[in-house]
């Protein structure tokens, strides 16, 4: 085992999920996910915790849903019980194939998210974290060698924290005293050429509303590891937002996405590629064509697209929108904020012709904070 692994596994444990004896832990382990769910269990069984453990893969899912009439049972019960005395959920994921439910309906997905809403709500009313076990399947979609890939995940999991969060402190704080966010991205081509321009001018409320510093830990209402952005749940969107990072949705590649928004809702959209899958995100439910969160990285541990919305959307110099669920963290006590059955990210490269603006001020400039070199 690389000890690498068992390095991953102490941070989960011990900084991200805080982990604390007795706790009731559910364990999620992708396929390809087997080295890190052993020092996983190892690091729990050390801390005095007690664990289930469930095999989460999508080879299983396809199968499953294939079979299925699509007439699904609401919130089945053993499911329900299962989270609601969870303490925490860590999820390792690491499948064989990004695209293994490629070729499963639209429709049936839907059908599925809607009525496991209940029991999504109560796993994420849970301490869970999110991770992910350096794959082969993994570093074939990212363009890169294993061995390559894997020195990739380590670097971006095992960070100084700590610091980071101290550094992302301060775009919170700007968040948290902010009304109005506008982001500007110039479309490189100028006029958009032969197409429809990629030109990004969209503005959002975020009154009100609470910023998370997301630096990998439960501690503050972080939920990925690896993690590196800061997050909050804006609404009454106005303007059109281009999303030039491709990712992969529904077990197919989706790219170019292009946004129209009017009164908070999508009133048109397009993708260069499988729109189709789009189309049916977008039609799973009514806040499904409403904004859940704004999202900034802040990893420049990440240095590449990875195809990996777990890394992709932490990457320094990118900002990513995210349809459907607002998480409560963001939101005023009392408030409910934007309910949906899905919470898709879609990630803006913003390195370069581009500036993001609270309350009419620059705070990020091509990439570059207010208080970084180079700003």
């Amino acid at each position: 085992m690389d000890p690498r692994t068992r390095e991953h596994a102490a941070v989960l444990v011990d900084w991200s999920a805080r982990i604390e004896p007795g706790d009731n832990v559910v364990l999620q382990v992708a396929e390809g996910a087997h080295d890190l769910a052993v020092a996983v269990a190892e690091k729990l069984g050390e801390r005095g915790a007690n664990v289930v453990s469930g095999y989460a893969s999508d080879e299983v899912t396809r199968a499953y849903l294939r079979a299925h009439d699509g007439d699904f049972d609401e919130d089945p019960a053993h499911e329900l019980a299962l989270y609601r005395n969870a303490d925490s959920v860590l999820f390792l994921g690491g499948g064989r194939n990004a695209a293994a439910t490629a070729d499963v309906p639209g429709e049936k997905r839907q059908a599925l998210a809607r009525a496991t809403e209940g029991a999504r709500e109560a796993r994420m009313a849970t301490d869970w974290v999110s991770t992910v076990h350096p794959t082969r399947a993994l570093a074939q979609r990212a363009g890169m060698a294993y061995e390559e890939y894997r020195d990739f995940v380590y670097e971006a999991v095992l960070r100084d924290w700590e610091s980071l969060a101290g550094e992302m402190a301060k775009l919170k704080e700007i968040l948290d005293a902010g009304s109005e966010v506008r982001i500007v991205k110039e479309d490189p081509d100028g006029d958009g050429g032969s197409g429809p321009s990629r030109r990004t001018d969209v503005t959002m409320s975020i009154e009100g509303r609470t910023a998370v510093n997301s630096a990998a830990s439960v501690a503050y209402d972080s939920h990925n590891l690896p993690s590196g952005e800061v997050f909050t749940a804006p609404y009454a969107a106005e303007g059109t937002a281009f999303f030039d990072v491709p990712m992969t949705i529904s077990g197919k590649r989706v790219r170019d996405v292009r946004l129209s928004f009017e009164g908070g809702e999508v009133v048109d959209f397009a993708a260069g590629q499988n729109e189709d899958v789009l189309a049916d995100l977008l039609d799973t439910d009514e806040g499904a064509r409403r904004l859940g969160e704004l999202g900034v990285g802040t990893n420049r541990g990440i240095d590449r697209f990875t195809d990996n919305v777990l890394f992709d959307e932490k990457m320094g110099d990118t900002i990513h929108l995210a349809v459907g669920r607002a998480y409560d963290a963001c939101l005023p006590e009392g408030e409910e904020g934007n309910r949906s059955a899905v919470h898709v990210d879609l990630i803006t490269d913003v390195s370069e012709n581009s500036r993001v603006e609270v309350d009419g001020e620059v705070v990020q400039r091509n990439g570059r904070f207010r208080w970084e070199e180079g700003f």
